[in-house]
């Protein structure tokens, strides 16, 4: 970020400001974790601060401090609505085009406040007043520490925000397995456990908080797994009578594609899940090395995100959309093989 920019930023949060915090539709620890550490860092420079979540999100991440006062757009329209007029300042973190927010694009395209984008996604849009874009950070919660530092706050860094930011480190970093984790990320991690951050409390809230139902649902998944040897790709696929026979909830499925990523010779994975809520088939998508899922998902499923991780969706029905997804892997071949 440019000094030009801090400097501005620094002199706009001297004083109290009405502040709004938003992060994507259907938020992950990443999104959860850095707009509730700024928003506790906020609060300690006196601010009227409040994150609306376009709607809600898993259990796993609810444990984080003061996370009940985060308002759910979806059901808490009206009030959400009036905070987002009378901003000051929104903060958008955790993804850089607004129609990540799903139904609150609106209210923030209308709004007047000043926008302040922290993210690291690939393309961004140009509509914030002042951005922070790095798409080598691995994950906005460490772009948030940075930006307190920058501020020259560090020093306010409390159990509340190291925890905050910690846990979002932790799942966009695959638990510090991932090629964006760096030296850095890893100094981060250990000044926020200097801070208060209980690091193995954390990693239990997330990840060994299963359901009996879950672990069913994750058995189903792995049975419904497909090899595309070929093409060095795996593919699972999870129908809505199959969510519904294990009692899906939210976030049952983070981190199923994976599972097709740990094969050997696999460097490109797929889960494709039905939602017929929606009418519409969700799709995650992982890979090792140069092949970038970014790239692909924006070019055939209306998505996009990292090299190695990104989102889309379809809307065919399951079957056509794994036919379609197939038909797409022969123009990838080389790219694949060679990799």
């Amino acid at each position: 970020m440019k000094k030009d920019d801090i400097k501005n930023i620094k002199q706009l949060l001297e004083t109290p400001k009405q502040i709004v915090i938003v992060p994507h539709k259907n938020p992950d620890g990443d999104a959860i974790g850095s707009t509730l550490g700024l928003y506790h860092y906020l609060l300690k420079h006196k601010h009227q601060a409040t994150v609306i979540a376009p709607n809600d999100y898993p259990d796993f991440l609810k444990w984080m401090p003061e996370e009940p006062k985060i308002l759910k757009y979806d059901s808490q329209k009206e009030p959400s609505d009036m905070l987002i007029a009378k901003a000051d300042i929104i903060f958008t973190l955790d993804f850089n085009a607004l129609n990540r927010t799903g139904d609150m694009e609106d209210a923030l395209s209308a709004s007047d406040a000043i926008k302040i984008m922290i993210d690291h996604h690939q393309q961004p849009e140009n509509y914030a007043v002042y951005s922070y874009s790095d798409v080598s950070m691995s994950s906005t919660c460490e772009m948030v520490y940075n930006f307190i530092d920058m501020l020259g706050d560090k020093n306010l860094i409390n159990e509340a925000i190291a925890s905050c930011l910690y846990a979002g480190i932790l799942t966009d970093t695959g638990s510090f397995r991932f090629p964006s984790t760096t030296s850095k990320t890893h100094e981060v991690a250990g000044y926020l456990i200097d801070k208060g951050a209980n690091h193995s409390e954390i990693y239990n809230q997330i990840f060994d908080n299963n359901s009996y139902e879950r672990l069913q649902l994750l058995g189903r998944a792995l049975s419904n797994l497909k090899v595309l040897p070929e093409y060095r790709t795996a593919y699972i696929t999870l129908t809505q009578d199959e969510l519904n026979e294990y009692n899906f909830k939210k976030g049952d499925t983070e981190g199923f594609v994976n599972y097709g990523l740990s094969l050997n010779n696999i460097i490109f994975a797929a889960i494709f899940i039905e939602d017929t809520q929606n009418n519409i088939i969700k799709i995650s998508l992982r890979s090792k090395g140069s092949f970038s899922v970014n790239e692909f998902s924006r070019a055939h499923f209306e998505g996009g995100g990292h090299t190695n991780a990104a989102g889309g969706k379809s809307n065919l029905d399951l079957k056509s959309t794994v036919e379609n997804f197939i038909s797409i892997l022969p123009s990838y071949k080389n790219a694949l093989n060679n990799e």
